[in-house]
């Protein structure tokens, strides 16, 4: 055991007995219970194979080797190396099959769910290609619904979503680059787009800084999007996420590159866009001025989710003169007995809101919406009634609450979240004025990003008329023409 210990199987050839065979698998991976090796008997020669319970399914591997190799001639004797030969050629009808004569190379083949045959007296494997994992079916997207569309979502099979793709994209144009991340995980991630149509630039600076990721272990994509994104500590999404197989593939009919991964429903596309943060993939399913009223609400939302809270805090602080009299009065009359002022109040209010809000999220679903429901009811109402905020305020969270979730891109209305608080305390401190120098230093930030080297207000700034046909407005399909390097 010793001499295996320090033989350095990293970087050597397998073995071909099967006691050390086995020892170094054993040294490397431990006796663990669920790791099984079963010999079989072909004429003068030792066949073993190797397996993970649960992770790989080799019945139907041993039965048709064993039927294959019944039918074929029994007599004689044979070398190991010749053994090995009609076992490839005869005794293997299933799967994919590769030889291998290292150790790392069988070992990742082994975790990932294959099967390994090793012939006794021959120091190369066969690698099995039986992984049968237990998987969830295709679902309906739960972060990203829509009333017309289709209704599949991705699951945690990497083949399963790229199949998802490729059946919406049947063309011999579509290219996959697989790779693993992870030094203790070593994730299958697979990079997805059109040949001809991705930007070569965007590929090779995305090859470059997943080389580059030095990451002990990847079991989510945000992983990767942490590791990729231009602005590490931006408080906007520069990496677009979706669970839709019809979203990824009309993004790769674009020009852009999808980035799956083994584990997760949720795959990364890039470059990403600020205005893509709010076109749905409901726009193209419906009609075209219908789809382009939607999307002006959706930005006229955000600014409602953005700035209402330090709004109505600036006007009732700053301001007064900026209402109208009998709407003053009326809030005068409201805040007569709040014993904090409009920032203080707005603050109780917006986190019990993201408290209700959390709550609600990790609550069963059978209770967690009714749970969050009643309780901004009776927690606003209560508040009113004990005179700790007033009505109005009440009213401009909740609608600050209901623009939020209109936004499409669940990343974006977690930026809008935390952009919130700050305009509200620059607000309460500032007044209007603090609001207009923070939507300037918001819009030069913007300006500033980079999506792997594009634009991250591309079409906006600068203004490109002839790309406006799919920005702030949809029009009809034989006008849009959409490519996001003519953004």
């Amino acid at each position: 055991m010793n001499q295996v210990e320090h033989s350095g199987w990293e970087h050597e050839h397998i073995h071909s007995e099967r006691t050390q065979f086995v020892e170094v698998l054993k040294h490397r991976l431990g006796d663990s219970p669920d790791i099984i090796y079963r010999d079989i008997a072909y004429r003068n020669n030792t066949v073993l194979i190797v397996y993970v319970e649960g992770m790989s399914d080799p019945k139907s591997l041993i039965d048709g080797m064993l039927e294959n190799l019944d039918a074929a001639d029994s007599s004689g004797e044979e070398s190991p190396e010749q053994a090995y030969e009609r076992l490839k050629k005869q005794g293997i009808t299933m799967g994919r099959v590769r030889d291998t004569d290292h150790y790392t190379e069988l070992i990742s083949a082994l975790l990932a769910g294959g099967s390994i045959i090793f012939v006794e007296g021959h120091s190369i494997c066969l690698l099995v290609g039986t992984e049968s994992l237990k998987q969830r079916g295709v679902e309906e997207a739960s972060s990203q619904s829509v009333v017309r569309g289709p209704r599949e979502g991705f699951t945690e099979s990497l083949r399963n979503n790229t199949a998802l793709v490729r059946r919406r994209i049947q063309s011999p144009m579509v290219r996959i680059e697989q790779r693993r991340l992870g030094e203790q995980t070593r994730t299958n991630i697979a990079i997805m787009y059109m040949e001809g149509m991705a930007d070569k630039d965007v590929l090779n600076e995305l090859r470059t800084r997943l080389d580059q990721a030095q990451l002990s272990s990847v079991l989510e994509s945000s992983y990767i999007e942490e590791m990729i994104q231009d602005r590490r500590y931006s408080p906007f999404p520069t990496i677009f996420n979706s669970e839709r197989p019809d979203v990824i593939a009309s993004a790769i009919l674009e020009g852009r590159v999808a980035i799956l991964m083994e584990g997760t429903p949720f795959v990364l596309i890039v470059p990403s866009l600020f205005v893509q943060a709010f076109q749905s993939s409901e726009d193209y399913y419906q009609r075209a001025d219908f789809a382009s009223l939607v999307r002006l609400l959706r930005y006229f939302c955000f600014v409602l989710a953005l700035l209402t809270p330090s709004f109505y805090i600036a006007i009732t602080t700053f301001h007064q003169e900026m209402i109208p009299t009998n709407l003053l009065i009326s809030l005068i009359g409201q805040r007569e007995g709040v014993p904090f002022p409009a920032f203080v109040e707005a603050l109780i209010m917006e986190i019990t809101f993201e408290i209700l809000r959390e709550a609600g999220i990790r609550l069963p679903k059978s209770i967690g919406q009714s749970v969050s429901i009643v309780g901004t009811l009776v927690i606003g109402q209560a508040a009113v009634d004990a005179g700790l905020v007033s009505a109005a305020m009440v009213i401009v969270v909740a609608i600050t609450a209901i623009a939020n979730f209109a936004l499409p891109a669940f990343n974006l209305g977690i930026s809008v979240r935390m952009l919130r608080f700050l305009l509200m305390a620059i607000a309460a401190s500032f007044g209007l004025y603090g609001i207009m120098i923070s939507l300037i230093t918001i819009a030069l930030h913007l300006c500033s990003l980079q999506s792997l080297g594009v634009p991250y207000m591309s079409s906006l700034a600068p203004l490109k008329r002839n790309s406006q046909k799919d920005t702030l407005l949809r029009l009809s399909q034989r006008m849009v023409k959409k490519h996001f390097r003519e953004n």
